[in-house]
């Protein structure tokens, strides 16, 4: 019996396909099989890293070459630094000591006035009496003023660096020591109050600047030095008479009183009292005093340095 004949097996992977015959030669003979050549871009791709290292390795030779070839900068002496200053100085003038230290309590001052209902004309408006200087110590709106300045006033407001002005209160006095606290009821959002410094450091001849509204006009800034220390000045009109005062010659006129005395690092340390002046004009002669910052200070509450 002839056996039965299977079908035959085949595996799922692809048959390889058989290798392409060489072609003949043009002469009829067998030739070699032709080499196939590779596009430029796949060779490229296949040399970037090289070609990209190769062109940094260029770059940074050709940056070292420009900085070696590059003239030398001439050497930093001392005559060129001397020169360089002096040219600065000469085309872009530094501002003064005393205007610089000015600057910085600016924002702090402020004009104080007072004024007394007029009794002989209850209806008409009330009489501007009293004309002074202040400081802002405190953000909140305390002002550290003269007492003469603001005593039996019926109404006061201070107007600050940039207009705004404001009714005050009185909120404490030290009549030994001329001083009073007042509170404004209104304080502009960008009030600074005043750095507070120590009358113990000073000496006489140190700059001082005093700071106010004389006359109203201001504020205004003048300068000289400390003239002498813990002085004693007598009122004419009878007053208690006031010691351990800071004597200063910088011009301060009626309506200083009560502006602050400061260092040329633009600290306050004195309130401006009282002037001296033997005849009637009541106008600066060079004599000045001021009242400590350590005095004014426990006049608020805060304490000593």
């Amino acid at each position: 019996m002839e056996p039965r004949r299977r079908s035959a097996l085949y595996s799922s992977a692809r048959q390889a396909r058989a290798p392409v015959a060489a072609a003949a030669a043009p002469d009829g003979t067998d030739g070699a099989a032709m080499p196939v050549r590779t596009p430029w871009r796949d060779r490229l791709r296949r040399h970037a890293q090289p070609i990209a290292l190769g062109l940094c390795l260029a770059m940074v030779v050709a940056l070292l070459a420009r900085d070696l070839l590059r003239p030398l900068a001439p050497p930093l002496t001392q005559k060129v630094i001397d020169d360089a200053v002096l040219h600065t100085l000469q085309t872009k003038p530094l501002p003064s000591r005393a205007a610089q230290a000015a600057e910085i309590v600016l924002p702090a001052v402020v004009r104080v006035r007072g004024w007394m209902v007029d009794i002989d004309n209850p209806g008409g408006n009330d009489g501007e009496r009293s004309n002074g200087s202040g400081v802002l110590i405190v953000a909140e709106g305390l002002i550290l003023t003269n007492l003469h300045v603001v005593e039996g006033m019926d109404r006061l407001s201070v107007t600050f660096f940039d207009g705004t002005e404001s009714e005050a209160r009185l909120v404490r006095a030290m009549k030994d020591r001329d001083l009073a606290v007042l509170r404004a009821l209104k304080v502009p959002d960008d009030a600074e109050p005043a750095t507070l410094g120590a009358s113990g450091d000073l000496r006489p001849g140190d700059e001082v600047v005093a700071v106010g509204f004389p006359f109203g006009i201001g504020p205004s800034v003048s300068a000289g030095v400390v003239s002498g220390l813990n002085r004693v000045f007598r009122s004419p009109d009878g007053q208690p008479p006031l010691t351990g005062l800071i004597q200063f010659d910088a011009a301060a006129n009626p309506g200083n009183s009560g502006g602050p005395l400061i260092t040329m690092n633009g600290e306050v340390v004195g309130i401006v009292t009282a002037i001296l002046n033997p005849t009637a004009a009541r106008t600066s002669i060079g004599i000045g005093f001021a009242t400590t910052i350590e005095s004014a200070g426990s006049a608020v509450g805060i304490p000593p340095f």
